[in-house]
């Protein structure tokens, strides 16, 4: 639902500038209507990466295809950078050499406030899912955002942030374009514009290239795991712990154990089986293996 909302709020938005964009000659209005455009084929990629990491697994695919969500938000993260990034730098470089008069500017104004409101709606509805999430893992809300699994919430956080200043860098520069009669500042405001989703497409590039790479779970969650497979009854202690995201909000375990008792092999392999079926029961666990520890191995301590 973020991701929808923020595509159509991208579209109307992309829309609305760009008629604005060709009305007035503005090159800050030009470089928003690009990041716009950028934005809204963005929400695409996000939406086939939400669908594509949400099939189960099968014979080719063992542990799923969540690492999907991560590929797909790269190309959408190299997306901006190209689309969005490279023309609003390129265009206000060449307004800067050869700056034009900034016309109807009240009508920029007010798209930009619209502008403004849409996208400020889509912010709102993915700060709030994040500020649940944050909650609950009992983290602060740019925490979250930064470290999360959640490939699509973040890149929809950081598109959102950058449309609100983008926005507010566009407006000042066609202002003190008005104020001074100087069209340097319109066309600064298209090179900044482009300068601040640089930053972000690159940010969100190193984010998802960290989970493609295979990216362990934070501390707290590792600590939370550990206890829970520590204090299960059958379970006497635990001396090595491997957890890996292999998707948005899906890890794979890998642990070594020592069980309860000195049960007969068949009934140790049976109880080890159980226990793996369990875990794998749990929303974020996609996939659980369990071997044997050996008796000389200290017991890790969560």
């Amino acid at each position: 639902m973020t991701v929808i909302i923020a595509f159509c709020a991208n579209i109307l938005v992309a829309i609305a500038k760009s008629v604005v964009s060709l009305t007035t000659g503005s090159a800050s209005m030009t470089a928003e209507a690009a990041h716009s455009w950028a934005d809204a084929g963005n929400e695409i990629f996000l939406l086939i990466a939400d669908r594509k990491s949400a099939r189960p697994k099968d014979d080719r695919h063992p542990l799923g295809h969540g690492r999907e969500a991560y590929v797909w938000s790269m190309f959408a993260a190299v997306g901006i950078f190209t689309a969005g990034a490279v023309f609003s730098v390129m265009h206000g470089i060449q307004e800067l050499a050869n700056p034009a008069p900034v016309e109807s500017p009240g009508l920029s104004f007010m798209v930009l406030g619209i502008a403004f409101v849409l996208e400020g709606t889509s912010f709102t509805q993915a700060v709030v899912q994040a500020r649940r999430q944050a909650r609950a893992a009992g983290t602060s809300v740019l925490k979250l955002v930064l470290r999360t699994s959640n490939t699509t919430l973040r890149a929809v956080v950081a598109e959102d942030f950058a449309a609100l200043i983008g926005l507010i860098v566009a407006a000042a520069g066609i202002y003190l374009h008005l104020v001074t009669g100087n069209g340097l500042w319109d066309a600064l405001g298209s090179v900044v514009i482009g300068l601040l989703l640089g930053v972000v497409a690159l940010v969100l590039i190193d984010r998802n290239r960290h989970f493609l790479v295979g990216a362990s779970s934070t501390p707290e969650i590792r600590s939370k795991v550990g206890r829970a497979l520590q204090d299960h009854e059958e379970v006497n202690r635990v001396t090595y712990l491997h957890l890996e995201y292999i998707g948005p909000g899906r890890l794979f375990l890998v642990a070594e154990v020592d069980l309860v008792g000195n049960d007969p092999e068949e009934e140790v392999a049976r109880q080890m089986r159980r226990i793996e079926h369990e875990l794998e029961g749990h929303d974020a666990i996609e996939t659980a293996v369990l071997s044997l520890s050996v008796s000389d191995e200290a017991s890790l301590r969560f």
